[in-house]
């Protein structure tokens, strides 16, 4: 079985002092960081994904800047692969499946942001195009979210996703039990 780590908007935008500051994201960035590192040792496939907004008006990951940028503790090396998206779905509208298939990927590790939005949306894509799929927690973030009167906390949003896709789409690990 070849594995691959999928690395999902690790961008500059969700760190602190960024236009969409996520909850934890130095300590989800600097787990990825060391699952990178452990697939770049083994030799082990690494693909990169990158959110590119497509409206202006987006606030956030706006093509050309630096917010836009991956984040350099995650940076891609020469002959990782990017891909460029612009849906939560890393699958949607981009080659990514067909960059996995290429390289005869069976099981993805996944990590990166937003647990509730990215994470989850290309989890369960990746699941039903017949991917096996791991996703690491701890390398994983999110923000507070409000619905009506409510503010639901990043730390209870994170843990309904990871308990949400680890029921049916993912086994979710932490990512220093990864082997």
């Amino acid at each position: 079985m070849a594995r691959g780590l999928l690395m999902i908007d690790i961008q500059n935008d969700y760190f602190p002092d960024g236009a969409m500051e996520l909850v934890g994201m130095d300590a989800a960035a600097a787990s990825a960081a060391a699952l990178l590192m452990r697939f770049r040792n083994t030799g082990e496939p690494v693909f990169h994904v990158q959110h590119l907004a497509s409206r202006s008006d987006a606030g956030f990951f706006l093509p050309g800047t630096a917010g836009a940028e991956i984040n350099a503790s995650v940076a891609p090396a020469s002959g990782e692969s990017v891909t460029r998206k612009h849906f939560p779905n890393a699958f949607r509208e981009t080659q990514l499946e067909d960059s996995l298939r290429h390289a005869a990927i069976d099981e993805l590790i996944i990590c990166g942001a937003m647990s509730h939005m990215c994470i989850d949306a290309t989890t369960r894509a990746a699941f039903d195009a017949g991917f096996g799929c791991v996703v690491a927690t701890d390398a994983c973030a999110t923000r507070d979210l409000v619905y009506g009167d409510h503010t639901v906390s990043a730390d209870k949003v994170h843990h309904a996703f990871m308990a949400a896709l680890g029921s049916v789409y993912a086994t979710i690990i932490e990512s220093a039990t990864f082997s």
